[in-house]
């Protein structure tokens, strides 16, 4: 057996199971969890809608996937060789007749902004938001291989900036694009939150300069450093609710409770995360967990269909539903070179 057909092909998986997570968790957005449960019967039992339709979590996803392949495919990722191709993406789903998924204001605005060609992009990014629009879509960048870490880092915090420009959202699209990476490299999830813990640690005062420019004097913070560490705080924050929910708190309840509703960056990175750790070998058990909740239902499942794909690769996903899914051609592509 060759070592390409052992591979786990934790690409393929990890976007799969995002789109997986937002198809399962597009009918149950803004609903609590009893109007969920009547409308789906028991949580566990939860089916993948026909058709499978994804929402702006999956497309704009998609769209950062493309730019990133664009500016990879031009030479060594900097700052100017990522922002060109991925703003473009960006813009075009904005203009897309497909993007009609109830869509983030916060995206919308920014991606409005950034069709001026001539205006700087730190002057379109929504400073004061931290939605979770960010790092929902934040994936490709802790897939795609080759990249240092200091790329892997600015590009995530860069991507979230062209639109959510919030500390927390640039640290929580950062977090979130590592453990999607440490998971694909083979690291064990019982020890996840204390590598991600010791990651914001490590990069609490770090200010990507070189990728963010001066976007930080957009705020109201003393200094580039006051202002990044204000964001790495709130996701340490949420770390530790998250550390605690995974000890204490029952995969019977809703996830939410314990590690928020998830319409916020950090809230919607531990939310999903808590469910991928709840059910580490039942990758479809933690979709439809994270797809029963009170919150940002799509973003949570798709985040944790993101992080069980990316540890347990494209086989975790039963062919009936990866077949189904809106945009597999897209998904596959991009998979399948990241994988190969």
């Amino acid at each position: 057996m060759t070592t390409t057909t052992v591979r786990k092909r934790a690409a393929t998986g990890s976007l799969l199971g995002l789109a997986l997570g937002d198809a399962l968790g597009f009918p149950t957005e803004f609903n609590d969890v009893p109007s969920i449960l009547a409308k789906c019967g028991p949580w566990r039992e939860m089916e993948l809608p026909t058709p499978a339709i994804v929402t702006d979590d999956t497309q704009m996803t998609l769209a950062l996937g493309k730019g990133l392949r664009t500016a990879m495919d031009r030479g060594v990722l900097g700052p100017k060789r990522l922002e060109r191709p991925v703003r473009e993406e960006f813009v075009d789903w904005y203009q897309s007749p497909e993007n009609n998924r109830a869509p983030g204001r916060t995206c919308l605005v920014a991606c409005n902004l950034l069709k001026d060609e001539n205006r700087p992009w730190q002057d379109a990014s929504q400073i004061n938001s931290k939605g979770c629009g960010a790092n929902m879509r934040v994936a490709p960048i802790g897939l795609v291989p080759g990249l240092s870490d200091e790329q892997r880092a600015g590009a995530a915090q860069l991507q979230s900036a062209l639109t959510h420009g919030h500390p927390t959202a640039l640290a929580a699209s950062d977090l979130t694009a590592h453990a999607v990476r440490l998971l694909a490299q083979g690291a064990e999830p019982t020890g996840l939150v204390g590598l991600l813990r010791s990651y914001a640690y490590e990069n609490r005062t770090h200010y990507h300069e070189r990728w963010l420019g001066d976007l930080w004097t957009r705020s109201q913070d003393p200094s580039a450093e006051h202002f990044i560490a204000r964001g790495w705080d709130e996701c340490l924050g949420v770390l530790d609710r998250l550390q605690e929910a995974v000890r204490t708190a029952s995969p019977e309840t809703d996830p939410c409770l314990a590690t928020g509703e998830g319409w916020i960056a950090e809230e919607a990175m531990a939310s999903g995360l808590l469910c991928f750790l709840w059910f580490v070998d039942e990758p479809l058990t933690a979709l439809r967990r994270a797809a029963c909740t009170s919150g940002d239902s799509d973003s949570i499942a798709c985040l944790a269909g993101a992080f069980a794909g990316a540890c347990l690769g494209a086989d975790a996903w039963p062919t009936e539903w990866a077949d189904r899914i809106e945009y597999q051609g897209d998904l596959m592509t991009l998979g399948a070179l990241w994988d190969a």
